[in-house]
């Protein structure tokens, strides 16, 4: 009995594993089969895009923050102040971080690309807007020692299966050439959504939910940092994780994200 289920066993393993590679084949012949019959639509407007994701119409009302703007918060003046003149909010509320900068602003169109890579597991996006970011960071960038991306609580991580912060982190590392250390910062506090809260609400939600990973402060002393998001509203979250590391003796620490809210309104004074 046991010479016959030797064989038997022998013949079953190989059968298996070649029903598993046929299965691994048709599944990418399908999904190819689907890409052909329903070509990848603009994220925005849903027309037909060649691509990634975003449509010539909808790119053209992406508003890209160009100079002038604040040095320190890279805010978009209406009209050039001259050389180092800083935004009201960073004379009046200076955050831990040293300087930030965006791609675009956080308009309709830049809302939904975040939440299209954020929500529905549009990854496709990610090498666009994370081209566009190490463009508008390349300052940040050039004297840039590491990128750390914002981290999500392993809870949120688990739901959304990946980091889209982690994802531009990434395309940035490829454009610019600086290293990502995702595992240097984490959230040790899951912290209530900051959509719809208030500024001082913003900053209470993330107030102790950012540290250094423990064996990593000496890897983090005296280097200059990005941190890397999504999207800037308050800053609240991206100055608690400024604050973690500067605590761990970072030179210093710096922003880059894809899209920031800009507020209507003169800026400099």
């Amino acid at each position: 009995m046991e010479t016959d289920a030797a064989p038997t066993r022998s013949i079953a393993a190989p059968l298996r594993a070649a029903w598993m590679a046929g299965r691994h084949v048709l599944a990418r012949t399908a999904r190819l089969a689907l890409d052909i019959a329903l070509p990848t639509q603009c994220v925005s407007c849903h027309e037909p895009v060649d691509g990634e994701g975003v449509c010539a119409a909808c790119w053209a009302r992406l508003s890209f923050i160009e100079r002038p703007y604040c040095p320190r918060l890279g805010i978009p003046f209406v009209y050039d102040p001259g050389p180092d003149m800083l935004s009201m909010e960073a004379i009046a509320s200076p955050p831990a971080y040293q300087r930030a900068r965006a791609a675009v602003r956080y308009d309709d169109v830049a809302r939904t690309l975040v939440h299209a890579l954020k929500y529905q597991d549009r990854t496709d996006l990610a090498p666009a807007m994370g081209r566009w970011m190490a463009r508008a960071g390349g300052e940040l960038l050039a004297g840039a020692d590491m990128l750390v991306p914002v981290p999500l609580h392993w809870r949120r991580a688990w739901r959304r299966r990946f980091n889209q912060s982690g994802a531009l982190a990434r395309i940035i590392a490829r454009q610019s050439g600086v290293e990502v250390r995702g595992e240097f910062l984490r959230r040790v506090r899951a912290t209530e959504q900051q959509i719809g809260l208030s500024r001082a609400l913003r900053a209470s939600n993330v107030q102790g939910a950012f540290q250094v990973s423990p064996g990593h402060q000496a890897e983090i002393q005296g280097r200059r940092i990005v941190l890397v998001d999504d999207v800037l509203t308050t800053g609240a979250t991206l100055d608690a994780c400024a604050r973690a590391l500067l605590r761990a003796k970072a030179a210093q620490v710096d922003v880059l994200v894809f899209a920031r809210v800009v507020e209507a309104g003169p800026r400099p004074i």
